[in-house]
């Protein structure tokens, strides 16, 4: 808008002064009668939410958890999401797939921004229910053999400890067997694992056994989780067989991992048996602890029985649940033994799975004259964390 404004001029002529009066145009700008610029605003903010596996019959969802969010809005050159009392989440893309924290069927506010280029933003605040499932302790398989193949049990999962046994030495519980890496000793056919014990005269290191079987190893170690193996156990007298674990760093002639993890003997290591069975009672397993005290040294032992009928000709699942409070020996889910993990018991390092069938000894005890052969058979060995 323009505003006249006069200013006045003296001029001399001949002496004398005559005053001017000459209007000047000056264009002044009136902040109060113009309109101020308006921000560059964000508009028609749009906000979807999807529960992964919803139905009309289970609206929570298929307990994934997984929520995607989409947000769209005119104008808008970014988003951010809040979750909750969560921290704001900001993408260009508006969508974001969230997974819900806790188990169980729980709401969750959620409040969406769309911002300008500028920086302006709008909001919308909404909410959703979402089911979560709980998750068993143990759910992450971190090894397993299925035994799908046949031959050789798989030399990447699996070391044959040979140790020759010595008449007089006590590590070996008094057994009478050669351990081999014999293929007539241990083997994989139709979807199984055998570990077969045979009579026979065997030779090893000037050594000679009048029976061989196989011991292997593990060539995994773990500190933790639930192990499984299905089984049918030798149905023959004089037969120990067993599924166990023991502590990696044993300092044990021929096992796989040497000293890599240390070298304290035994029972410093700890020794976990998830299932032993005595060779004049073929309708009962064994489970048990033995270790070392970690205070005193001294030697120390718990287990308990559990009758399990049919062993020989059905399959049942042998099973520990370890973790660093307890421990805990099942056959097919019904407990056997359960033992507090403390500080006086050294069961907080890396364990590996043995499995082997021996001869005679403590708890094989007599063997028939009559016996010829013996087999252990494994369906599967799985390790879940």
């Amino acid at each position: 808008m323009a505003h006249v404004i006069s200013t006045s001029l003296y001029l001399t002529y001949s002496g004398l002064r005559y005053l001017l009066l000459i209007p000047l145009a000056v264009f002044l700008s009136c902040s109060g009668d113009s309109e101020a610029e308006q921000p560059d605003l964000p508009t028609n903010l749009s906000v979807t939410i999807t529960i992964t596996g919803a139905t009309t019959s289970n609206p929570t969802g298929d307990g994934s958890g997984e929520v995607v969010i989409v947000a769209r809005a005119d104008n808008a050159v970014r988003y951010g999401f809040r979750i909750g009392n969560g921290e704001l989440q900001q993408n260009s893309t508006g969508t974001l797939t969230y997974t819900a924290p806790q188990e169980g069927t729980n709401s969750y506010s959620l409040e969406v921004f769309a911002y300008s280029g500028s920086g302006e933003s709008i909001s919308k605040s909404e909410s959703f229910q979402v089911f979560k499932e709980e998750l068993a302790p143990y759910s992450t398989l971190v090894f397993a053999d299925e035994f799908e193949y046949d031959g050789t049990p798989d030399p990447d999962k699996w070391h044959h400890q040979v140790i020759p046994i010595i008449n007089g030495t006590d590590w070996a519980n008094g057994e009478v067997q050669h351990y081999t890496a014999r293929i007539e000793n241990s083997y994989v056919s139709s979807g199984t694992l055998k570990i077969k014990a045979i009579k026979e005269n065997y030779t090893y290191n000037n050594v000679t056994k009048s029976y061989t079987s196989a011991r292997l190893n593990s060539k995994f170690a773990f500190k933790y989780g639930r192990v499984e193996v299905r089984a049918k156990l030798p149905a023959e007298a004089g037969t120990w067989p067993a599924i166990w674990t023991l502590g990696a760093n044993i300092d044990e002639v021929g096992n796989y991992f040497d000293n890599q993890y240390g070298s304290v003997g035994w029972p410093a290591c700890g020794e976990i048996d998830i299932m032993e069975q005595r060779g004049w009672d073929k309708t009962t397993t064994i489970g048990y602890f033995h270790w070392g005290d970690t205070f005193t040294g001294e030697y120390k032992n718990e287990g308990g029985d559990l009758a399990v009928p049919n062993t020989a000709e059905e399959y049942h699942v042998y099973t520990v649940e370890w973790d660093e409070t307890s421990m805990h020996v099942m056959v097919d889910e019904v407990t056997v033994y359960e033992l507090s993990n403390t500080a006086d018991k050294p069961f907080d390092n890396e364990h590996y799975i043995l499995l082997n069938i021996a001869m005679g000894g403590n708890l094989g005890g007599n063997i028939p004259g009559d016996f010829t052969e013996s087999i252990m058979e494994i369906d599967y060995v799985r390790v879940y964390q």
